[in-house]
């Protein structure tokens, strides 16, 4: 299911993850396996990036920012700092209802801080995965995406939020045109640009085995879609992340680069799962 997430006070009245939990005949909890990097690539001078990894709280978000230098990390760092505030949820509704608390109130300060320095350009990107037991959520605003490695093939859950991808969705432009596109970086939804965050949100349920990518657009730009996959498979989630970076770098890294690959097993699997940390951010701070 897609649409668009409302903001607290339009919240829907029915729960679509506790109506999919009720058509299931069984749950099952999930464990994770994390690998997280980012780097600040060869053209830029400050990595405008963040992200979070919050295991124990279901949670992983990749933030890239917008509005120059110190700005943009300020942007994405802003949203990052609100979602390690999410905690414990006691359902997927609740774990969704966090979330999205915390990026309205990121997106109040960003609001606010922007009109405090005069910037008309500020804001971020966010893309996050949500998991609760089985089901998860992806939630975006921009272009940073979200894919899903599911029985050896790659699907993008997100949709850039951008002008070139609507003019392919209308057809005027194929996917190979778009490519080459002058205004293909330019992006129609941010966190901190309105008043009102405008997240999209698609759900589902995780199955065994499942692996997600999260990343801002900084390798997206050099590595296709085919590589990622390639530099996923057959690789534990913090090399595939390591692997994926370097290729970027190696291809001339003209953004900040930022993967999280997040593998799930089931928790009674017999397998080991190498430990991550709980929870960091671009500047790679444990907390």
């Amino acid at each position: 299911m897609d649409s668009t997430l409302p903001p607290p006070s339009m919240r829907a009245s029915n729960d679509p993850l506790a109506m999919l939990a009720g058509a299931l005949d069984q749950q099952a909890s999930f464990r994770f396996e994390t690998g997280a990097t980012t780097d600040v690539g060869k053209v830029r001078s400050e990595n405008e990036d963040s992200y979070i990894v919050h295991a124990d709280a279901g949670l992983w978000c990749v933030a890239d920012g917008m509005g120059g230098y110190e700005a943009g990390k300020l942007a994405s760092s802003t949203v990052v700092e609100a979602l390690r505030t999410i905690g414990q949820a006691a359902s997927p509704a609740d774990l969704l209802a966090r979330f999205q608390d915390r990026v309205l109130q990121a997106n109040i300060g960003l609001r606010k801080a922007g009109e405090e320095r005069g910037l008309t350009t500020f804001g971020t990107t966010v893309v996050a995965l949500l998991i609760y037991e089985r089901f998860f959520a992806c939630c975006w605003a921009g272009d940073s995406r979200t894919y899903r490695v599911r029985q050896g093939r790659l699907s993008q859950v997100s949709r850039d939020h951008t002008e070139v991808q609507d003019l392919v969705d209308q057809g005027q432009l194929t996917p190979e045109e778009a490519k080459r596109w002058p205004g293909r970086n330019i992006i129609t939804r941010a966190i901190g640009v309105s008043d009102l965050p405008d997240l999209d949100l698609i759900q589902g349920v995780v199955e065994d085995g499942d692996v997600f990518v999260l990343c801002s657009d900084g390798l997206t730009g050099h590595v296709s879609d085919a590589e990622i996959l390639a530099g996923v498979a057959g690789r534990a989630p913090q090399a595939a992340c390591d692997h994926l970076v370097q290729l970027t770098l190696a291809r001339g890294a003209s953004d900040n680069v930022t993967v999280i690959v997040v593998a799930c097993e089931p928790k009674d699997a017999e397998a080991p799962v190498s430990p991550s940390p709980a929870r960091s951010d671009a500047d790679g701070r444990g907390a």
